[in-house]
């Protein structure tokens, strides 16, 4: 505010009553005397004109001290404003730092995560972000999160490095929120209901809340961060009732600079689309896909060590020293087939690395395992990447030396315009298994030495109306949980035999290997909530056909 060093209005209305009362003496002590007023009454006259402009000075003397107070009052209002403003100031440009170092520490949420707060996240590129709804792309709800090949902030970056604003997911992730004055404490969390039909033995129909997980983060400093997620699966978790409740992610994030972080506690492993987005906004169909559920254990962790961050030049990092694989619990000789449904097949953990992580439950740490995970999103709408994990693992009775473990993937993704393509290749070994089978004679399940698998994928962004999107998918995909074996190989009995202990129950004993089609939609009323619909066909195991309807949500 400016105030001008001119007279005000009334001072100037002052001077002019002065100048008239002196210029009407002066005239009158000059002129000679034209009426028969007397000396007297002159004198009169100019008494009271003097007297009427010393009230009209004083009127206006009062005005002036009323207009200086008001002057003195706005400019004292003035310097608190200008104060305030620059605490605020400071107070935004300190925040916008705090939250700069958050997203440099963190990994995705999610998810949900955190959103998935959370969230953030694995070695995912830009070409996800372009899908993402929230972006107005091509995909409805990515990264979480929460957070997966194809379909969804957190607010972190992933588990190789990777800005979340980078995730390939086309749905939205959990990015987690402060709780009151707590503005260091996020939540965030994901959870999804399903119903599965199977075509020829509906009897095996299935309604299930599959699992609801709640994350909780805590940013100690810009450069230091916590982050968990609790998961309750099948809603009730006791040891009359299928239910588990299990400890997902519980890890420390320290910022050593701006392209890389160090990690420690239980993460989820850097490996597919999915293993480090599996919100189910980020992923297209009801259930995930089988190459990474059977061959990539997804959601597969570990415990122990990492470092990740990313280049300028768009390529994603992480590396780490892990806890491994134990393979002294294998089960060589079970009474019954391990799953007789396309829902058992994912929930039972018949495949190797299933069978065989430990999730840092009581882990065997005799042996470590190493990792490296690489991921290219230079180039828009494009995504491509790779990872291996390798390691000695605790070996099986019989065993003589040591049994090596190594998976490895490879992935791509490319959304152009409103289009979403992706393929993934995953291959795994177990070496030095063959005395261990050979001591189990007519195993139906012996170890396997080699497995792989490997899908293509298509989606497109049909239909969208405000938040609503509409993405149709196919898919089809190939899985084999034993390639290759040593020393021996399964003796699958032949013809009907009983499935499960229930009276009546009787079947063919499943194949480990298969080609499967899925096809469906998926339906985003928001970026954070989808309903699902899909039909999967089974080339070999034509009893698990199925019909999968369904609602995901992460926030």
């Amino acid at each position: 505010m400016h105030f001008s060093n001119k007279k005000s209005p009334a001072a100037r209305s002052a001077a002019m009553l002065v100048a008239c009362a002196l210029g009407a003496a002066t005239v009158a002590n000059a002129a000679e005397p034209k009426s028969k007023q007397t000396e007297e009454q002159q004198i009169k006259a100019l008494q009271e004109q003097l007297l009427a402009v010393q009230k009209t000075l004083a009127k206006l003397a009062d005005q002036n001290q009323t207009l200086m107070q008001h002057q003195e009052e706005l400019e004292r209002q003035l310097v608190q404003q200008q104060a305030a403003l620059q605490e605020a100031q400071a107070a935004l440009v300190a925040g916008g730092a705090a939250s700069a170092g958050a997203q440099g520490l963190a990994g995705t949420q999610d998810t949900a995560g955190a959103q998935s707060a959370a969230g953030a996240q694995s070695a995912a590129g830009a070409a996800g972000q372009a899908a993402l709804p929230g972006n107005n792309s091509a995909l409805p709800g990515q990264p979480a999160v929460g957070n997966a090949q194809a379909v969804p902030a957190t607010a972190n970056t992933s588990g190789t490095g990777m800005p979340a604003s980078a995730n390939p997911l086309p749905g939205a992730q959990p990015g987690g929120f402060g709780v009151g004055s707590l503005d260091n404490v996020r939540l965030w969390g994901y959870g999804e209901i399903y119903y599965s039909r199977q075509s020829r033995d509906t009897t095996r129909t299935t309604a299930d809340l599959a699992r609801a997980v709640f994350g909780i983060g805590y940013r100690f400093d810009d450069r230091t961060e916590f982050n968990s997620e609790y998961e309750v699966e099948h809603a009730v978790a006791s040891s009359e009732d299928k239910g588990e409740f299990e400890v997902e992610q519980f890890y420390v994030d320290r910022q050593l600079n701006d392209k890389a972080t160090l990690r420690a506690g239980l993460f989820l492993m850097p490996f597919g689309f999915i293993n480090e987005h599996h919100e189910p906004t980020n992923f297209y169909g009801m259930q995930r896909n089988f190459v990474e559920t059977l061959i990539i254990p997804s959601t597969w962790r570990e415990g122990g060590l990492s470092f990740h961050g990313d280049f300028d030049f768009g390529v994603a990092w992480s590396a780490g020293v892990t806890t491994g694989v134990n393979l002294g619990a294998w089960e060589f000789a079970p009474e019954f087939p391990q799953y007789t449904s396309a829902l058992e097949l994912a929930n039972n953990g018949p495949a190797p690395l299933q069978a065989t992580h430990q999730e840092l439950s009581l882990a065997s740490a005799r042996h470590l395992s190493q990792y490296v995970a690489l991921n290219y999103f230079g180039l828009p709408g494009l995504d491509v990447g790779g990872a291996v994990f390798t390691g000695n693992a605790e070996t099986a009775p019989g065993t003589a030396g040591d049994s090596r473990v190594t998976l490895w993937e490879g992935h791509a993704r490319l959304t152009p315009g409103k289009f979403d393509l992706s393929a993934l290749y995953a291959h795994g070994t177990i070496g030095n298994v063959a005395a261990a089978n050979i001591a189990n004679p007519g195993s139906p399940n012996p170890i396997p030495s080699a497995f792989y698998g490997y899908f293509v994928q298509a989606a497109y962004q049909a239909w969208e109306y405000g938040d609503y999107r509409l993405n149709p998918f196919v898919r089809w995909e190939y899985y084999d949980m034993g390639s290759k074996y040593s020393g021996a190989v399964p003796q699958i009995p032949s013809g009907t035999v009983p499935l499960t202990d229930s009276p009546g129950d009787f079947g063919t004993w499943p194949s480990n290997r298969d080609r499967v089609w899925t096809a469906g939609v998926n339906f985003y009323v928001t970026p954070h909530v989808v309903f699902k619909a899909d039909y999967q066909w089974f080339d070999l195991n034509k009893a698990f056909n199925r019909l999968d309807l369904g609602l995901g949500l992460n926030f």
